[in-house]
């Protein structure tokens, strides 16, 4: 399959989650040599995508002033990323959405063209040095939408279950280390410090 070209592909960052770990503040606007990790993300994917999405359940406004727009949840209940690839899908609209976390650390300069040759119909989604990352995934946002919908009626949450019906390609990315932003100790490795604004929830 040729490269997918940038004008089909939406940037779709998951910032859903409650960061229990974290006191609850809100990790999209961690800070990072004075970047947002919101803003990291859509500046270092600016030119390999045509358009950015949040999945945020908080802080629309935050974000809507920096140009982003935000997506809610669409069903209830604690259903974990599904619930925000699901709201991605919904707003995508371009033929393929790439997904990643928001409290990524970092990712490879080739991550896109990597997946982006991986893909085929199917999609694909990242291994790096600590295991899968499926929520670093280049999904066929149609198939993703129908897909992500019958998941969540039939209550399968599990990522790796969603990616396996929709038949992706795991692409394994030697030396590289997406790591997270879960833990106070995490944020002290990377230099990450909350935004002003920031509160626990």
């Amino acid at each position: 399959m040729p490269p997918i070209p940038a004008s089909d592909i939406t940037l779709g960052i998951l910032a859903g989650g409650r960061a229990s770990r974290l006191g609850g503040i809100d990790k999209a606007w961690l800070q990072r040599d004075g970047v947002a990790q919101v803003e990291r993300w859509r500046r270092r994917f600016a030119t390999e995508t045509t358009d950015a999405l949040i999945s945020a359940n908080r802080g629309h406004e935050r974000f809507e002033r920096i140009g982003l727009r935000a997506v809610a949840d669409r069903h209830d209940g604690d259903l974990g990323p599904l619930a925000g690839l699901d709201a991605l899908a919904a707003a995508c609209d371009t033929p393929w959405l790439l997904t990643l976390p928001v409290d990524l650390v970092g990712v490879n300069d080739c991550l896109v063209p990597s997946l982006s040759a991986a893909a085929s119909p199917h999609g694909a989604y990242a291994v790096d040095d600590d295991g899968p990352q499926p929520l670093v995934a280049l999904w066929p946002a149609a198939p993703l939408r129908e897909a992500a919908a019958r998941a969540i009626a039939a209550n399968d949450l599990a990522i790796h279950s969603l990616q396996l019906h929709l038949r992706m390609v795991a692409v394994r990315l030697d030396g590289v280390r997406f790591g997270n932003l879960n833990t106070p100790q995490d944020l002290a490795a990377a230099g990450a410090v909350p935004g002003e604004t920031d509160s626990p929830a």
